[in-house]
């Protein structure tokens, strides 16, 4: 018998530990399940470890192991995919994965969705020419888009052409019950921490290891915080969590500083909820931004965030009140802005439970998945395809 549900087909470069690939995740195992279906295509691969965060079992992964350089050459192949599998919806997120919009449309995909999640080190304030003229170029094959920050939004606006009829700012969702405060806002300890002594104040972050993320100007801020506030540094730790191709930076940066004993490189992890809980204070130090999972994480964590002032960075984190936000690569201010919340442990506890009262009323996951559902429903019905009652 034929499967009515609407067939979605999530393209992304790759499926990998990552805030966009959770979002997608995160979005395929709560959409009703009897309303749509879904398939996730990497450009690239998708990580058979990842791929066990989806839940639901009747979800398929395709890789199509792109070299590097233009995906011109997988036209052919994703036409194909997409005429053989005839998806309602074809999702792409961020430009690596929009060339997929042209086979799409080839392949009559009714409805083309386009996200735009937040820029890498090429362009990690979204000026370069190069790159407008290219979302320039595949804008006529996109149905709609989908902006994650206001900022985002007002890119594809002003910097791209779209017409703001055809962009939604759907900001993403953070799990209220799997991140939730440590019990009586006390750290919990970790399993394998080397900082678990109830002494020390701990300094993390969360994020793939690599230059956009800037976990070396984290740990610049960090030795400078040591060196400029001598009666707290005996109790300072820094909790790195995640892996990627600038560990050796890091590692070299651990080195140079002299603060291997008072730094842990947690490495890849599967207990995020549980490593943010075993945290004092949450720091983002990136370089570009979109609306940041983690950030999100860490306010429903309870957790006092120090961010940089990229991105979305400033719609989420409220200096003063859940925060403080900083120039990017200024590990000075960095520091600055960190110190406060060493020294003062009622502020901290303060700015966190504020964050946490924020995404509870306006970040939920539930109400983003709500989102989602009513944009796919409308495009679809824009586009004349029936849809299943609810």
């Amino acid at each position: 018998m034929t499967d009515s549900r609407p067939l979605v087909m999530h393209v992304v470069y790759s499926f990998r530990v990552g805030g966009l690939e959770n979002g997608v995740a995160n979005l395929i195992n709560r959409l009703p399940a009897a309303r749509f279906r879904h398939a996730v295509v990497a450009l690239t691969d998708c990580s058979s470890e990842f791929c066990e965060r989806v839940r639901r079992k009747d979800v398929e992964f395709v890789s199509l192991h792109k070299p590097p350089g233009h995906a011109l050459r997988l036209y052919p192949t994703l036409h194909r995919l997409f005429r053989e599998w005839r998806p309602a919806i074809v999702h792409t997120r961020n430009l690596a994965a929009l060339e997929a919009a042209v086979p799409a449309w080839t392949a009559g995909v009714p409805v083309r969705i386009h996200g735009e999640h937040g820029w890498d080190m090429a362009d990690p304030d979204g000026t370069r020419r190069r790159f407008r003229l290219m979302r320039r170029l595949y804008r006529p094959f996109v149905t709609h888009y989908v902006a994650l920050s206001a900022h985002l939004q007002s890119y594809l606006e002003r910097g791209v052409g779209v017409a703001p009829a055809r962009v939604t700012r759907l900001t993403n969702g953070v799990d209220t019950q799997r991140f939730h405060p440590a019990a009586d806002g006390l750290r919990e300890p970790l399993p394998g921490s080397p900082f678990n002594a109830s002494g020390v104040r701990v300094i993390g972050t969360v994020g793939r290891l690599q230059a956009v993320k800037d976990q070396v100007n984290l740990v610049r801020a960090f030795a400078l915080l040591r060196r400029e506030t001598p009666a707290e540094a005996q109790r300072l730790r820094l909790i790195i969590v995640g892996d990627g191709p600038l560990r050796p930076a890091v590692e070299a940066e651990i080195a140079r500083a002299g603060i291997g004993d008072q730094v842990w490189l947690a490495g890849e992890r599967s207990d995020v909820p549980a490593m943010l809980r075993g945290m004092d204070l949450f720091v983002l130090p990136s370089r570009a931004e979109g609306i940041s999972n983690t950030v999100l994480e860490a306010m429903a964590s309870g957790l006092p965030v120090v961010a940089t002032a990229v991105g979305g960075n400033p719609e989420l984190v409220v200096p003063g009140s859940t925060g403080a936000l900083v120039p990017p690569g200024d590990s000075r201010a960095l520091a600055g802005a960190i110190a406060p919340y060493v020294v003062d442990e009622a502020l901290a506890r303060a700015h966190g439970m504020a964050g946490r009262h924020i995404v509870e009323n306006q970040y939920s996951i539930d109400g983003m998945v709500a989102r989602y559902a009513s944009l796919y429903d409308s495009l679809l019905s824009a586009s004349g395809r029936p849809l299943l009652a609810t």
